[in-house]
């Protein structure tokens, strides 16, 4: 009798343990997420000005876990791209606003170069806001000026599939303008915005 009370209340115990560690780890989750959202809001404030609120969602985390494979269906060069977040952004109404998507390329010429990337749709149609950078460590004088107006710039306000990066200049709403001397750094970026634009069409935002 005595083993059987044993078992059960060590039974009762196991089960109140792992109720609260599950309960702490969607409590710490909830925190992690709120302090990125801190953490980055200026620069999601950045890349889609019309947003007041970015929350983040049960849904789109689980679209984000899965996005390796879909990016592998783009047929574009995205080997080195990752997904790594997403957020929904609503304007002072409550009304949606767009979407951030935070996309990581691996293959910046000196390592890993992080982007927020806001998108916003027109109808059907899905729009580059803004892009600015969460994590970059390229050359100074060269890689570096990813950062300035003029590289970034060229991603606002367009509409395509995706960007092509070229070295003869920009003719095209798609094409952007390579770096001078940071052919790779601009390919990177231009790689991270598509993963980014490819998630939120087939994925995020897919109607």
């Amino acid at each position: 009798m005595d083993k059987i009370k044993d078992a059960l209340t060590l039974t009762l115990i196991t089960l109140a343990a792992g109720i609260l560690l599950g309960g702490v780890y969607e409590l710490t989750k909830e925190l992690i997420v709120q302090r990125q959202i801190e953490a980055n809001a200026k620069a999601y404030q950045m890349v889609l000005p019309e947003a007041a609120e970015f929350r983040a969602d049960e849904s789109l985390s689980g679209k984000v876990a899965v996005s390796d494979n879909l990016l592998k269906q783009s047929g574009l060069s995205m080997e080195q791209v990752t997904i790594d977040g997403a957020l929904f952004g609503y304007d002072e109404s409550g009304a949606f606003a767009g979407l951030i998507v935070e996309a990581t390329s691996k293959d910046g010429y000196g390592g890993a170069i992080k982007l927020a990337v806001g998108i916003r749709e027109e109808g059907s149609a899905k729009v580059i806001s803004g892009i600015d950078f969460l994590e970059i460590n390229e050359t100074a004088g060269l890689g570096m000026k990813a950062v300035e107006p003029a590289f970034k710039e060229q991603f606002a306000n367009k509409q395509a599939d995706h960007f092509e990066l070229t070295k003869d200049g920009a003719l095209e709403e798609y094409q952007i303008d390579a770096l001078s001397g940071a052919t790779r750094t601009s390919n990177a970026v231009t790689n991270a915005v598509n993963g980014a634009l490819y998630f939120a069409r087939e994925s995020a935002l897919k109607q």
